[in-house]
């Protein structure tokens, strides 16, 4: 509401009018204020103002849940984001992921609490973080009549690792170690990632690979639906104790239970004990204020919509978003929390 011509007029008045006239005219100029006050209080905002240039999400390996995740969170940041073009890009993982950011090829990210760690280059002090989403679960993949027990069985196979800047690869390795394996010497380790693990277990051209990803997985769903070939999932709960030893880095790492229901038709009724990290959404100080608060709130209300077809989706929750241990929050994320703070 423009008040200014009115009050303009008003004021040229005061000088000629008697004593009488100026305090009346006062008093309209100060109700016209607390009207104007109180309708710009009561009327909706639209949200605060963000940039209109094209932003980047870097995902993850084609068929993987970071993928998946990104496709759907894009359909919804058209309505969070009118006028922004959102663009998703493919990468290895998680440690791709956070030199794509750093590098300015990337506004927006997801990324392993443990790769973002384990990152110790150029840009390392810029990074922030706009929420923390859900969990990945550490999985080792064999065919059913595998005799593989453990990851200490691996000895001598042919070994899907995750390919060389994957959160999975970094992971893998680490495993490994606390079992007592080399990844270069001790196995045959070949580093592909769930794009194409699951069909060279399918053509016995693996005798295991690893994955880390929300639950379920479609390709593993997938693999362990196939009649070329029954899979299992073999148990890494027996490393955490030493993987907790090797360093503060560790840290991150927490025991965990796939519940028999993640694959059934690879578990048998039976849980499966492994390891967890949580997966961040992050991005860099450079990133506008404005624009993050809004993509903050889309990420946090698209829960239920996207968490209908990626089920790990659905343990991003308002309560433990804030916790994105190593990264503080950007300034926008923050203020998005603050505003819906009970």
């Amino acid at each position: 509401m423009d008040l200014s011509h009115l009050g303009g007029r008003l004021r040229a008045g005061l000088g000629g009018g008697s004593a009488g006239q100026r305090r009346a005219v006062q008093a309209v100029l100060a109700t016209a204020s607390v009207l104007a006050l109180l309708l710009w209080w009561l009327l909706p905002s639209d949200g605060p103002s963000y940039p209109k240039a094209p932003i980047t999400l870097a995902t993850g390996v084609a068929d993987g849940v970071y993928d998946t995740y990104g496709a759907m969170l894009k359909t919804d940041l058209r309505t969070a984001l009118p006028g922004v073009q959102v663009n998703l890009m493919h990468s290895d993982g998680s440690v791709d992921n956070i030199k794509r950011l750093v590098s300015g090829h990337a506004d927006f990210t997801i990324a392993a609490a443990d790769a973002v760690a384990d990152y110790d280059g150029p840009g390392r002090s810029g990074l922030r973080a706009c929420a923390r989403l859900y969990d990945d679960y550490m999985q080792l993949i064999v065919p059913a009549d595998s005799p593989v027990k453990s990851a200490r069985d691996l000895r001598g196979l042919r070994v899907g690792v995750g390919q060389p800047d994957s959160g999975v690869h970094l992971i893998t390795e680490r495993l490994l170690t606390a079992a007592g394996l080399d990844i270069d010497k001790d196995i045959k380790a070949s580093p592909v990632g769930i794009d194409q693990a699951p069909a060279m277990l399918l053509q016995g051209k693996l005798d295991a690979f690893f994955w880390s990803g929300g639950l379920p997985t479609a390709a593993v769903t997938r693999l362990s639906a196939s009649k070329a070939a029954k899979i299992k999932l073999v148990q890494l709960g027996d490393l955490v104790t030493k993987l907790h030893t090797m360093g503060p880095k560790m840290q991150y790492y927490r025991q965990a239970v796939m519940p028999a229901d993640a694959y059934p038709l690879a578990q048998k009724g039976h849980a499966v004990a492994t390891i967890a990290v949580a997966n961040l959404l992050v991005t860099t100080d450079r990133a506008n204020t404005g624009l993050v608060e809004r993509l903050t709130r889309a990420v946090i209300d698209s829960r239920d919509a996207i968490g209908s077809k990626v089920h790990a989706a659905q343990l991003v929750d308002l309560r433990t978003a804030v916790f994105t241990d190593p990264l503080r929050l950007h300034v926008g994320a923050t203020r998005y929390y603050r505003s819906v703070k009970p």
